[in-house]
């Protein structure tokens, strides 16, 4: 292996696959490597067998879910948002090619111990059982305004600021009570928690104009998409794209190990013996785990049903937010649910995820709010696993180490990452201006 390449990538998750398929558009000769034989990395899709094999060691799963082989569950499952920065990075790569998507049935918020549709327009908050008369209008008032804000545009900014405004004082303005404050920053805007109130209000109104631009996109029950036969066509989508471009994969390489020079910078990892040369690798925090620290733990649950979840219209896909201040905790709690309608369990079978950030020393018992929605389970795998964040200095070392995932159900957060990172490694940001009517999602 005497050959140079550019640049290194270990592990063949989602994000590092989404930069192994940036880097190889921009034309830089990229190998990219993981000690697992299968793609996903943290991020993959499993079979039945599989999944029990990685959390029931040699127990075989129970005959009445169903073959191995029709489920597909993901190990960090998330929808994306039609309009978000994934599709448009999927649109600037031409992976859309390589991917079928559908769009996902419903989006609800908890409130109170129900389940309500969330209101994304002016004319869903009128319509909304989540609010009262009086709180519908008030709702409609901020929604129009949102609708209307362009900012370039002074003339509909009403006279704030929204740089210098927070996003409290902007809900003042409209008199908007704390329940429906809750909704639209968790719901709408996906904060994780309520640290965005105290923020110049910008990015939540932005947050939220692109919820209902997705929302419209598809004219579905929700503004999310979700690719058939579930996540783990990502991971294999892109490095299709980053062998069209010349990159090369290897799986199953054992002790993918990061050499460095005197001065502490990158020159190559060495595998089975042989050194191949590159003065950069990018990786998941598990290939340098003396470069991490452990920020945190997720909790999940992966719960294997026979109906969909209740009082969500009997929806395929589905996915519930219960915000932090409904529950009590200091972040968000996560349903996700989906079904044979996107290939990843046989007809009449639904997997619903409940996830959530650790935040007491009995993790199982923090479920309890998401897990009570579901009605009756059938088979249930626990998983709580540890959140790392890189704390090098990549402008020293020339390592670029991705976050662990966390457990919110759509991939904005993801993606903030990626862009991130992207701009560390090539000193570019990515030009996101895409047509969006290049990706779109299957009928029926």
């Amino acid at each position: 292996m005497d050959e140079e390449y550019d640049v290194i990538v270990l592990g063949t998750g989602l994000k590092e696959c989404i930069l192994s398929g940036l880097l190889s558009v921009d034309r830089l000769k990229v190998l990219h490597m993981d000690r697992n034989d299968y793609y996903g990395g943290a991020s993959a899709s499993l079979t039945l067998n599989q999944l029990w094999a990685k959390y029931r060691g040699t127990e075989k799963p129970p005959p009445f879910l169903g073959s191995s082989k029709e489920y597909n569950v993901d190990m960090v499952p998330k929808f994306m948002m039609a309009n978000g920065a994934l599709v448009r990075i999927l649109i600037h790569t031409d992976v859309t090619k390589y991917l079928l998507f559908k769009a996902v049935d419903g989006s609800y918020v908890y409130k109170q111990g129900k389940v309500y549709k969330v209101p994304a327009t002016d004319v869903e908050a009128l319509k909304s059982p989540l609010m009262g008369l009086f709180e519908k209008r008030r709702a409609r008032k901020f929604f129009i305004y949102v609708q209307n804000y362009d900012e370039d545009d002074p003339r509909t900014h009403e006279g704030m600021d929204l740089n210098r405004v927070t996003t409290k004082e902007l809900f003042a303005k409209y008199g908007v009570d704390e329940n429906t404050i809750d909704f639209i920053g968790h719901s709408l805007a996906l904060h994780r928690d309520d640290h965005y109130l105290g923020e110049p209000a910008l990015e939540t109104v932005k947050k939220v104009k692109l919820y209902a631009e997705s929302m419209a996109r598809f004219q579905g029950g929700s503004p999310y998409i979700y690719p058939l036969y579930g996540l783990g066509e990502l991971p294999q989508a892109f490095a299709r794209l980053s062998a069209v471009y010349g990159g090369t994969y290897m799986l199953a390489k054992p002790e993918c190990k990061v050499e460095f020079d005197e001065m502490g910078k990158v020159t190559g990892v060495t595998s089975e013996g042989e050194t191949v040369k590159a003065p950069k690798v990018v990786c998941d925090p598990s290939y340098l785990p003396n470069k991490v620290r452990k920020v945190g733990k997720v909790v999940r649950a992966i719960c294997f049903m026979s109906h969909p979840i209740p009082n969500t219209g009997d929806s395929d896909s589905v996915q519930i937010i219960l915000p932090q201040k409904q529950l009590g905790r200091r972040s968000d709690m996560y349903v996700f649910c989906c079904s044979h309608s996107h290939n990843v369990a046989p007809k009449g079978k639904y997997i619903a995820f409940v996830s959530a950030s650790v935040e007491t020393e009995t993790p199982e018992a923090e479920l309890e709010p998401g897990l009570a929605l579901l009605g009756p389970i059938d088979e249930k795998i626990l998983d709580v696993y540890d959140q790392y964040e890189p704390v090098n200095d990549s402008t020293l070392d020339n390592c670029f180490i991705s976050k662990s995932y966390d457990p919110t159900t759509h991939f904005e957060t993801t993606v903030q990452d990626v862009l991130k990172m992207y701009t560390k490694i090539t000193g570019k940001v990515l030009d996101l201006s895409v047509d969006l009517s290049a990706a779109s999602a299957a009928e029926e």
